[in-house]
């Protein structure tokens, strides 16, 4: 069998996956992902400023020193050891440090908590026991209040926050394949490198010269700069009757369920498609997004072969490994009907019969259907994603707070959660390399079909 010509370039990415037969040929060798690591290492090789590039603007290497205690200035605490061994006892998202830690043990569950900090605690069966949890966590909270923003209401214990957001990883797209940086206070820079393009500098404006012996040195700087991440309030909101506080079992099923799947749902709206003014800044409003053009006379709603092959070949190279394609589940009939033009006649691309479900995979990389990004048709109905250029301040802040004035005429309770979080892209800008014009990015959004 004739050795597969590696691709050296995004154009040459882009004409060996429009070929079918190719395609189909390296995969059924189980050769695809081997070209397609092949191709990065042979671009990066190509192009080493490339390389450097995106080590230095995104500031990849920044956890290793923040963990080696190397950072101590605006980033206090990334303790990556110390993160991984708390994740093994408790969850995902578990931090020792957090000031929710101090209460673990006080209360069972959220709910427990919500029932201890009720206004008619004193009525229920186990007012005792409750009143002695209130009365703990009052104590812990008195000594270091003055670290938690003042919402009202009282701090969730970190083990209930870890229960929480760990049901959500499970119902989110965004935060399981993100950065998370944990927020020691409300405001966190990140520090980056400014550059966009590699036409006559690296980084920004450095430059290199070949220079004679003893002539005088060109002087070039680079161009730097912040991220900054500011924790934004995210509050939900429900009422409950008041009897049903009364019966622990069945408020604490409900409440236990509704609170961490509308944290997700809010969480992924905003890193999808937030503004950035009051919110996070989804990837769909990245100032480092790619975005794709339509083909040449395209039908307006349509999904074609030739709009996939040019948003993979937009991808970083070194991100394809780990990208994936989210895309909103009305366009499931264009990917399933999907088909390669061959003359006269052409083929399905996606599926090829109806007796089996549909590979959940396009070129080897997952899909992920959703309704949080815009319906078929829209900008960024479907993306090509590497989410861990996406980051998430987490406050390691949810505070709960329940009243009975809003509906006292009804003889309900209301039920607040406030979370603070934020997310912002990493990447500032796209990425063109030095051979080639073809910005390349690792947010690719496919243009409107309208």
């Amino acid at each position: 069998m004739a050795k597969t010509a590696i691709p050296s370039t995004a154009a040459e990415l882009e004409s060996m996956i429009s070929d079918r037969s190719q395609v189909e040929q390296l995969l059924n060798n189980g050769e695809f992902p081997d070209v397609i690591k092949a191709y990065a290492k042979t671009l990066v090789e190509k192009d080493t400023d490339l390389k450097a590039q995106i080590v230095e603007q995104t500031q990849m290497g920044l956890a290793d020193l923040i963990s080696d205690g190397k950072v101590t200035a605006d980033v206090k605490r990334l303790n990556q050891a110390a993160l991984r061994g708390a994740a093994k006892k408790h969850g995902a998202v578990y931090d020792p440090k957090a000031d929710g830690a101090r209460l673990d043990g006080v209360y069972d569950s959220v709910a427990d908590a919500v029932r201890a900090n009720w206004h008619r605690a004193g009525s229920l069966k186990d007012r005792a026991e409750l009143a002695d949890k209130r009365e703990k966590a009052a104590g812990i909270l008195n000594s270091y209040s003055s670290n938690v923003p003042a919402d009202g209401g009282f701090l969730i214990p970190e083990v209930m926050r870890d229960e929480v957001l760990s049901v959500a990883l499970e119902q989110a797209i965004m935060r399981p394949l993100s950065t998370v940086i944990p927020m020691e206070s409300l405001t966190v820079k990140i520090p980056m490198i400014d550059d966009t393009s590699h036409a006559t500098n690296v980084f920004g404006g450095v430059q290199a010269y070949w220079t004679e012996e003893a002539a005088a040195l060109v002087e070039s700087q680079g161009s730097f700069g912040a991220i900054k991440l500011e924790a934004e309030k995210l509050t939900a909101y429900t009422e409950y009757p008041n009897e049903l506080f009364e019966d622990a079992s069945a408020f604490g099923g409900l409440l236990n369920k509704w609170m961490p799947e509308a944290v997700a749902y809010f969480e992924d709206v905003a890193f999808i498609a937030g503004s950035g003014a009051g919110e996070p800044q989804g990837f769909l409003n990245a100032t480092s997004a790619v975005t794709v053009a339509k083909e040449s006379g395209q039908a307006a709603g349509t999904i074609v072969w030739e709009n996939i092959v040019k948003m993979y070949a937009r991808m970083l190279p070194t991100s394809i490994g780990k990208a994936v394609w989210v895309a909103h589940i009305d366009t499931f009939p264009e990917l399933a009907t999907m088909a390669l033009s061959v003359g006269t006649g052409g083929s399905a691309i996606w599926l090829n019969n109806g007796q089996v479900g549909p590979p959940m995979t396009i070129l080897g990389r997952p899909v992920i259907f959703t309704e949080k990004v815009p319906s078929v048709g829209a900008v960024g109905d479907i993306n090509f994603v590497d989410a861990s250029y996406y980051l998430i301040g987490d406050r390691q802040v949810m505070q709960v707070d329940v009243s009975p004035h809003y509906k006292f005429q009804n003889d309900k309770s209301a039920v607040r959660v406030i979370e603070r979080v934020t997310g912002r892209p990493w990447l500032q800008a796209a990425l063109t390399p030095r051979n080639g014009n073809n910005k390349l990015s690792p947010f690719v959004k496919l243009a409107t079909r309208s």
